[in-house]
């Protein structure tokens, strides 16, 4: 148990440590994105620090497993290094019982990423998809940034405003959009504005006080302006039907013994993502051992390399089985055959090692004396 604690925590802490720069920097540049979106006035800023929670399951049921992997090469990477591993093989660890106590971290990560896969994830992207519908339906007032510009894109109306108070009044309002009969470019200008719900019918209007509006084409004399003390116009929603039933935010046990291909690729994704920290486990054992003089980070790219293959592979096959081009059993398949893969690494990998180490290598003579 001594050994098997010391492996463990020299995987674990090197896995929590990838898994934590991974996540900073996946949630940095996600974050941004979500960030310039709010600048925009797409989403309101109070519902950014939501949504990143939500979607951190998500972030998580990947991360993991690529961390893990890449614990296995570090930490076991150092072991061989500083020949720690060479004293435990010369006490009896064979490369069997060494990928026996590796499973045990291995299995702990499965079941974390298979809680979140199944469960937890499902949940998040369920209530994040309700946020983003919520801020679709949001109509244009309520999106307004004071000081920016703004066009809807369904309306093609340009919105400016150079305050938005506490109580929802607005400051300087300025508006330009198009008369739907003629075309005719038209543009209200107030001093103030205000929204007045009609509880009944579920109507909001946008109320201007003390403006003018104008009508007609640049270049042309035929402008109408129409002076106003107060006037009104209905504001429509951006989206009246919100649709959150997505499939990755549909619970697993709605996605059990479904008939639809994106159902049952959806299922078998959230199955093969604990199957998955199991796979990298037995890639990552045979491809940690490294000679000392070849270096910690000597079979790390090609290691990185494989591990995307990998997930490349399992990706692509999730989604000809989402359109319906291949049977779900192919998932499976590719888990086979990396499987099996790391399984003849770990009972050849020696015998394949020293077949290379017997090849001869040709004798070179170097110009000066006495060096070959």
């Amino acid at each position: 148990m001594i050994v098997f604690r010391y492996l463990a925590r020299e995987v674990l802490l090197s896995m929590f440590a990838v898994s934590a720069v991974l996540l900073v920097i996946i949630m940095s540049g996600r974050f941004v994105k979500y960030l310039s979106r709010a600048a925009a006035g797409e989403l309101d800023p109070s519902v950014l620090f939501s949504i990143m929670a939500y979607r951190l399951p998500g972030f998580l049921e990947l991360i993991l497993p690529l961390g893990l992997f890449l614990g296995f090469l570090l930490g076991y990477g150092r072991l061989y290094l500083e020949s720690e591993m060479t004293v435990l093989e010369a006490t009896g660890m064979s490369q069997k019982r060494l990928v026996s106590y590796s499973m045990g971290p291995a299995i702990f990560v499965a079941v974390i990423v298979g809680s979140l896969s199944l469960f937890v994830s499902p949940y998040g992207a369920s209530e994040t998809n309700k946020i983003f519908d919520d801020q679709e339906g949001r109509s244009e007032l309520e999106s307004l940034v004071p000081g920016r510009f703004q066009k809807n894109k369904n309306t093609g109306r340009v919105t400016y405003t150079d305050e938005v108070k506490d109580d929802g009044t607005l400051g300087l309002v300025f508006m330009a959009d198009r008369n739907h009969s003629t075309q005719r470019l038209q543009i209200t200008v107030a001093e103030t504005g205000s929204t007045l719900i009609d509880q009944d019918k579920g109507q909001r209007f946008l109320v201007l006080e003390e403006g003018y509006r104008y009508e007609g084409e640049p270049g042309q004399s035929d402008y109408v302006e129409v002076e106003f003390k107060r006037y009104g116009s209905e504001v429509e929603r951006r989206n009246q039907e919100i649709r959150y039933d997505k499939v990755e935010a549909l619970p697993t046990a709605m996605l059990w013994g479904s008939e639809e291909p994106s159902h049952q690729a959806q299922l078998n994704w959230r199955l093969s993502l604990p199957v998955l920290a199991l796979v990298v486990t037995l890639l990552a054992v045979p491809l940690s051992r490294v000679n000392p003089r070849q270096g910690r980070f000597a079979r790390l790219v090609p290691s990185i390399l494989i591990y995307l293959t990998y997930i490349t592979i399992l990706s692509n096959t999730t989604s000809n089985v989402s359109e319906g081009e291949t049977s779900p059993l192919t998932i499976w398949i590719v888990h086979f055959v990396f499987a099996a893969f790391a399984l003849n690494m770990i009972l050849f990998g020696r015998f394949w090692s020293r077949v290379y180490n017997q090849i001869p290598m040709p004798s070179i003579r170097l110009p000066w004396k006495g060096a070959k």
